[in-house]
């Protein structure tokens, strides 16, 4: 099948959050309308009261069942259809084994259109992970999900929000387990993936890679710690003998301010989730982007969860989901050259 602009998939998330009101919200963008091909996993039902609750009235919504019925047209949402939610049962804002369950088959069917280069990208909406590890599936989140469902050994997480990136060496574990993870191999694997997706992503040429340190001052010479001795300085150096443009460790509480308001690094390395999370959210809590590397797909995610709050309400904020799908559509047109 040839293609004259990306397919993008879109998947549901949990249907008891934010997710389809928040997909529905972004698709009517005009920025983006004519830019892409859009495929919504999910249930018709869930996304044609989401479309009631934010007053989508310049969206069409078409039901399909196979990707190629898919209709080109713009502000038309093509809405690949599962059946899956009992709209009866459905609570807005709480978890549940019906929103796990659903959510979780929207990424299998997007991830299978995926792999048989029938879509360019996925975008998926927040999902979960109480739901999900409650209707049976035991995974700490999206990333996890998407390397088991895609054979990949090596996926790391990487946050944007504009030219600011952040990778993490460790995500969804418990502080005292990152720290036991901070190993040289992990590092230095983080590091080459990060350069390697610079380059093959973003289409940058010797991207610059900043190192933080996992302690405070960067372990202060041993002082306070000596996991940059011993294992963070010496993957930096492996790192940097085989070409690739890598500095560090720096200490924690300076290292982004270089590479956000300095512009030093093309991307940073966080050490543990929260360490990289709270500076990207400083600078764009609704316009973060989650994109997962180190998979043979693309794909993408706002960088929040559920919104369990503002559920139901059509109140929630669709930025960092826009963003998410401007990224897709960015990504999948370098890759593909679309």
């Amino acid at each position: 099948m040839s293609y004259r602009k990306p397919v993008i998939a879109i998947t549901m998330g949990d249907p008891a959050g934010s997710g389809p009101e928040i997909v529905l919200k972004a698709l009517g963008n005009e920025e983006i309308s004519k830019k892409a091909i859009f495929i919504v996993y999910g249930d018709f039902n869930v996304f044609r009261r989401a479309a009631e609750i934010v007053n989508a009235k310049n969206l069409k919504l078409i039901k399909i069942s196979d990707t190629s019925q898919y209709t080109d047209e713009p502000f038309h949402v093509n809405i690949f259809d599962l059946n899956n939610v009992d709209l009866s049962k459905l609570v807005y804002g709480r978890p549940s084994v019906l929103g796990g369950k659903a959510s979780y088959e929207a990424i299998v069917e997007a991830v299978k259109s995926a792999l048989s280069n029938k879509v360019h990208a996925i975008v998926t909406a927040p999902i979960s992970k109480e739901s999900l590890n409650m209707a049976g599936y035991n995974y700490p989140g999206h990333t996890e999900l998407l390397a088991d469902l895609t054979s990949s050994r090596d996926v790391k997480m990487m946050l944007v929000a504009g030219s600011f990136r952040v990778v993490h060496v460790t995500t969804h574990v418990s502080l005292r387990n990152a720290i036991n993870l901070i190993k040289k191999e992990n590092v230095l694997k983080t590091i080459k993936l990060t350069y390697k997706s610079l380059i093959e992503l973003f289409g940058l040429d010797k991207p610059k890679i900043g190192v933080s340190g996992l302690n405070p001052h960067a372990g202060e010479s041993g002082l306070f710690g000596d996991e940059e001795i011993n294992e963070i300085t010496p993957a930096i150096q492996e790192a940097a003998s085989q070409g690739i443009m890598v500095s560090g460790p720096y200490p924690p509480d300076t290292v982004f301010y270089r590479a956000y308001y300095n512009k030093q690094f093309d991307s940073t390395i966080a050490m543990y989730h929260d360490q990289g999370h709270i500076a990207v959210k400083m600078v764009g809590f609704m316009e973060g982007v989650n994109l997962s590397l180190g998979l043979p797909i693309i794909r993408v995610s706002p960088d929040h969860g559920t919104v369990w709050g503002k559920a139901g309400k059509g109140t929630a904020s669709e930025g960092a989901t826009l963003e998410a799908i401007k990224l897709a559509i960015e990504l999948s047109s370098k890759k593909f050259k679309l």
